[in-house]
């Protein structure tokens, strides 16, 4: 993703003034480096999957200390930890370093996580992935004080280790089962043994609840440490998905060698049965455990589990299957009681990704929520007996993301939307929702990190004419540091003669105005007409022309000759909630209809070739390209399709039923926005690609729509992937589908 960061005129407060003049000065003065540039270089395929030139590391891997003034970091690839100051960036000291420590089982570590009391790191090591988020790994316990190793469990992998808050005991879940481990004694307790894999799992979601639900934890401490809550997930009732699977190379599954195998897994389909579910407690000095009251119904959703401030107080989320509907219980760990606290209802539906934005403060008297009731989503302040406080913030404009909230200042970080769609500003604002300030400088796209207390906070800036760059404030606003330049992304890309990502809007023929951005060859002539080559994703609250660096094969393919243009159709992010929401009940028909808009607008253009115009997706944007490659009538010369849905009868029910309710309720959503239904009307050259071992977005979408394109004598090309799962990768796989897309639209377009 890319953007250009320049100097921002109008100062919130005139105390900003030096050190926001300061920064202006210094992006504009590394943007005007890179639009100075005078390389000829070319690029490479090879410069983009196989030797990852323009790899930019970021700012990463550091985690605050309790006391906000430092931070710890992983170093020596993973074999110490040491801390340093936010001010100076000086080591103060190593806490952890391997080579001095006899430990015949931990020999490096992938990521640490400190208890409360931060005298003990948490390490995890030999990880192993199961699914997109979840995955086993073996645990170490490394008392600093004492400067002793010792692994959570010898009794297999675990899964989710964590602290109680005391940082005497690790939870953890290994094969369905909650456990936990008495630090100080060494004994191992099961919490459960009723957990059985495809059957029972207690304390991690089963795959659609992590998949679509977006987490891969379903248990919690309580802040006293004397209770563990967990969400157990009975799949007795869950259709089997099987996938074949074979030997394979890199890695190589010789156990396939001559008889392939089956990974068969629970995966519920659109309109049928999921988990039944249940919230559980176990109390920690009785032994005794205790069933939450969740009510009867079984037909429902628990995607969030999260004590209050409050260990009286276990708050859960009930979801209705229609997701329009939610309702956040308070619960007694010790008796199952529980009352509504607060309900929040949508005519669409609710969007996951606002559950974590639910956050009950320090002080125990309120909590936040995000909420698009007034058409934006915003955030709303509640105190513990579910009123409303106030609505923090409020404008035509998106909340993306509440970075923090300082209960001592009353104040909310937030990420908007604003004052474009496509580009992300940081602010602080009050409780009351006054005093908004603007803090981050640059425009284009701004993430913000804060350390413990918000004594410090670096941003991340970025643009299309940009590269990243990282920048350490204290608490005042000052700049403390910069703490990435990008100076050797910089360096290399003098190098190169390339052009920028340049931002448009247009109207479609109904009267909708779009966004987008087009990449035109380094040479381009206006004179001349050259071939377009469209990429998107579309999906629900997406947001792909973004103002953000990024450089990738787009380039290599301008560079071929193509101008490579992203527009975001109805159904994206950033625009408020009826331009989100418009595809309820009917998703893909008007991502489809805007991105055909799309292409007739760019055809239009004088400088566009209007019969060599081309489109690809992956996932949903491959559903995208095959449904415009079948309903474009022609507009589309050639079209990519990347582990594409075909039919979201054939996709998981959580996703599929958010947006469009069940196929027994809404048959003809689901009939005529499917590929499948219009294969006999393929116009133009089509590839389809698909890793058969894909999880996700099963073969079978592909499988079942090429049928339908052989049995209308519709001609078509296709590249499958042995054991390769949604994001096609391992081994040469990911420079062979590049390779393979590549020279198909040099080809066909």
């Amino acid at each position: 993703m890319l953007r250009i960061i320049y100097f921002y005129g109008k100062f919130m407060a005139m105390k900003n003034f030096f050190f926001r003049v300061t920064v202006s000065v210094f992006c504009l003065l590394i943007a005007s480096k890179l639009n100075a540039q005078n390389g000829s270089k070319q690029f490479e395929f090879d410069d983009f999957f196989k030797n990852y030139t323009f790899y930019s590391p970021g700012v990463r891997g550091f985690k605050s200390m309790k006391d906000g003034e430092n931070y710890a970091a992983s170093e020596s690839r993973g074999t110490k930890i040491a801390i340093h100051s936010y001010e100076t960036g000086e080591t103060i000291k190593t806490i952890l370093d391997l080579s001095q420590i006899k430990s015949e089982k931990l020999k490096n570590f992938s990521d640490f996580s400190f208890d409360n009391r931060e005298t003990r790191i948490l390490l995890l090591a030999d990880k192993e992935a199961i699914y997109r988020r979840s995955f086993t790994a073996n645990y170490f316990v490394y008392d600093i004080g004492k400067q002793i190793i010792t692994q959570v469990s010898d009794n297999g992998k675990q899964q989710l280790a964590t602290f109680s808050p005391d940082g005497t005991k690790v939870a953890f879940v290994r094969l369905n089962n909650l456990f936990y481990t008495d630090l100080q004694s060494g004994k191992e307790t099961q919490i459960t043994e009723d957990g059985k894999f495809n059957f029972v799992i207690n304390g991690v979601p089963d795959w659609v609840y992590e998949e679509e639900f977006e987490f891969n934890k379903a248990f919690e401490w309580s802040p006293d440490g004397q209770y563990l809550a967990w969400v157990r997930f009975d799949e007795s009732l869950v259709a089997q998905f099987s996938m074949t699977m074979f030997q394979g190379l890199e890695p190589s599954l010789d156990e396939n060698k001559l008889y392939p195998g089956v990974s068969a897994f629970k995966y519920p389909k659109a309109g049928d049965p999921n988990s039944v579910v249940s919230v559980n407690t176990y109390s920690l000095m009785s032994g005794e455990k205790q069933v939450m009251d969740i009510g009867s119904e079984t037909d429902i959703y628990i995607p969030r589990i999260r004590f209050t401030q409050d260990s009286a107080q276990l708050a859960i989320f009930r979801l209705n299957r229609l997701q329009n509907n939610l309702e956040i219980l308070l619960a007694s760990p010790s008796t199952g009681k529980s009352q509504i606290l607060i309900t929040e209802t949508n005519k669409y539906y609710l969007d996951e990704n606002y559950f974590d934005d639910v956050k009950f403060l320090e002080d125990k008297l309120h909590f936040t929520m995000r909420s698009e009731k007034d058409g934006f989503s915003h955030i709303y302040l509640y105190n513990m007996q579910g009123k409303l406080v106030s609505q923090i913030t409020k404008g035509d404009f998106d909340v993306t993301t509440l970075n923090g909230v300082d209960v001592k200042n009353k104040l909310l970080y937030y990420t908007s939307a604003e004052p474009k769609p496509y580009q992300r500003e940081v602010y602080s604002i009050k409780w009351d929702g006054s005093g908004k300030k603007k803090i981050s400088v640059s425009t284009g796209s701004n993430s913000v990190k804060f350390s413990e207390g918000f004594k410090f906070y670096s941003i991340t800036s970025s643009s299309a004419k940009t590269p990243s760059t990282t920048i350490l404030y204290n608490q005042k606003g000052k700049i403390v540091r910069v703490l990435d330049d990008n100076k050797p992304l910089n360096d290399k890309l003098k190098e190169y003669k390339f052009a920028y990502r340049e931002f448009f809007n247009f109207n479609t023929s109904g009267n909708i105005n779009l966004n987008g951005w087009m990449l035109k060859p380094a040479d381009f002539d206006p004179a001349k007409k050259y071939p377009v080559f469209m990429t998107q994703y579309s999906g629900p609250d997406s947001q792909s022309a973004l103002d953000v660096w990024d450089l990738g094969w787009e380039e290599y393919l301008a560079q071929l000759g193509y101008i490579v243009v992203c527009v975001d159709g109805r159904g994206t992010g950033g625009r408020g909630e009826a331009f989100r929401k418009v595809t309820y009940l009917q998703l893909g028909k008007y991502e489809t209809i805007d991105q055909i808009e799309a292409a007739k607008y760019l055809g239009s253009l004088s400088f566009i070739d209007a019969s060599r115009i081309g489109i690809w997706g992956w996932s949903f944007g491959g559903y995208i390209s095959s449904s415009c490659m079948v309903k474009g009538d022609g507009v589309f010369k050639t079209g990519i399709a990347v582990a594409p849905v075909t039919n979201w009868r054939y996709y998981d029910n959580i996703y599929t039923e958010r947006f469009m309710r069940t196929p027994q309720e809404n048959p003809e959503g689901y009939d005529q926005n499917s590929p499948l239904n219009f294969a006999e009307n393929l116009k133009g050259n089509f590839l389809v690609c698909h890793g058969i071992a894909d999880d996700n977005v099963h073969a079978q979408n592909t499988f079942e729509f090429t049928e339908r394109l052989v049995q209308a004598n519709k001609q078509f090309e296709m590249q499958l992937y042995t054991n390769r799962n949604h994001g096609i990768y391992g081994g040469n796989t990911t420079y062979h589908l590049y390779t393979r897309m590549i020279n198909f639209i040099m080809e066909k377009l």
